[in-house]
């Protein structure tokens, strides 16, 4: 097989710019490779508007926002494989793929990008009891079965989980005509963005139940009925608290899991927290050469962030083939307490940093009226008030290079301090 200098693992939004971005940076040797039969990943069966306010500063449905730069990849002369499944990343960045045409084969790499996405936490992951009858799907399998072959999953709905999908999910089957009973969501919160809960539920009249979940599922051979009941704060069931309703189709919208089980294998260092790689400034993992950007780093909320974050591992990327590893610099560690769950990165080279680096993360749970507190070690540097902070929102702060340079700290903690 032919040889690359970059190998890009997905052809979603994050691998498509992290390819536009790495040929702009005067690399020419690319390739890409997809496991679906066409680019563009998960936005092609996003067909509801909202996409790239950021990025082109027009409102886009997924496939446009996709073919945005599915055009620059193809505009650009860049090398992509579809059909194509990666198998295994080596240590000295060699990759093993498969697919009809070329059989099982591998690539030398001198960089590699992780660019595989998310998928979604499965029912087994759920603990929910009753019986496993036809008519239960993940909100994604729904929206593909609609948007894309063409299918009704169902008349009569119920969703658990008020994730992204499922918000999106529970306004798409009732557009279609099917009627949806309820929103379950088992924490006191929404897990989706707060414009989603408006357009999406508030508009068309869907009751959202928090601290809910489902005790059980009715129907041997298909979902007749299933049954919802309020939760405590230890998350368990409230008895007398059950309303049933009958349905033939039960969507789950519980959250996203990065995918990472190739990222696992070749040894790259994982984050407790996000399921992703733990990465520096360049969004490189502890493996030099190896990068991680959108979903499969960690769960974004938007994909005009996905696609920024991905431009920049794709420049570092170019970089690294140029330059090689950079190990000179002092190395800062960056902390996430007191309501801050985790940062991307984790560590800033400040040598290798650029003059302005976004950190992004989220909160453990809903805060009002509180602040953002940025520390240089013991110094509090930063200071910003947030009227609303909520775990379905990421949230972000900017931090100077030429500061980090005057203040020198060891380490930088990133939390929440609520109003005195």
């Amino acid at each position: 097989m032919k040889t690359y200098d970059i190998v890009i693992v997905g052809g979603g939004p994050a691998g498509l710019a992290a390819a536009v971005a790495a040929k702009e940076a005067g690399n020419d040797s690319i390739l890409i490779l997809e496991r679906d039969h066409e680019l563009g990943g998960i936005l092609n069966q996003c067909i509801h508007n909202g996409f790239g306010l950021h990025t082109f500063k027009e409102e886009l449905t997924g496939p446009e926002y996709a073919y945005r730069f599915i055009k620059q990849v193809l505009d650009l002369g860049i090398e992509y494989k579809l059909n194509t499944m990666v198998m295994d990343i080596a240590a000295d960045k060699t990759v093993t793929a498969m697919n009809r045409e070329d059989g099982m084969f591998q690539i030398p790499a001198k960089a590699v990008i992780l660019a595989m996405g998310c998928r979604e936490r499965p029912r087994g992951a759920l603990n929910i009891p009753g019986y496993r009858p036809a008519g239960i799907f993940s909100a994604g399998t729904a929206q593909r079965l609609v948007n894309i072959e063409g299918y009704m999953p169902g008349r009569e709905v119920v969703i658990l989980g008020s994730g992204d999908i499922g918000l999106i999910m529970a306004r798409r089957m009732t557009l279609e005509g099917a009627k949806v009973k309820v929103v379950a969501e088992l924490m006191p919160y929404s897990g989706g963005l707060k414009r989603n809960i408006v357009q999406c539920l508030d508009d068309y009249g869907i009751p959202l139940k928090l601290s809910h979940t489902v005790v059980d599922i009715e129907g041997k051979d298909h979902v007749t009925a299933v049954t919802i009941a309020e939760v405590g704060p230890d998350r368990k069931p409230i008895p007398g608290t059950e309303i049933r309703y009958t349905c033939d189709t039960l969507l789950l919208s519980c959250g996203l899991i990065p995918e990472n089980e190739l990222s696992r294998s070749a040894g790259v260092k994982m984050s407790p927290v996000t399921s992703g790689p733990v990465v520096n400034e360049s969004l490189e993992t502890n493996i030099p050469g190896v990068f991680a950007c959108g979903n499969v780093l960690h769960v974004h909320d938007l994909v005009d962030y996905v696609s920024e974050e991905a431009k920049r591992a794709g420049a570092n990327a170019a970089k690294f083939v140029k330059e090689g590893e950079v190990k000179s610099g002092e190395v800062i560690e960056l902390l996430a307490t007191d309501g801050a769950r985790y940062t991307v990165p984790s560590t800033i080279n400040v040598d290798r940093m650029d003059d302005l680096l976004t950190v992004r993360f989220r909160v453990g749970e809903v805060f009002k009226n509180s602040y953002v507190s940025v520390f240089f070690d013991d110094e509090r540097v930063m200071h910003n008030k947030k009227r609303i902070m909520a775990p379905g929102e990421m949230e972000q702060v900017i931090l100077q290079k030429t500061k980090l340079q005057e203040s020198k700290p060891k380490k930088i903690t990133i939390k929440i301090e609520k109003e005195d």
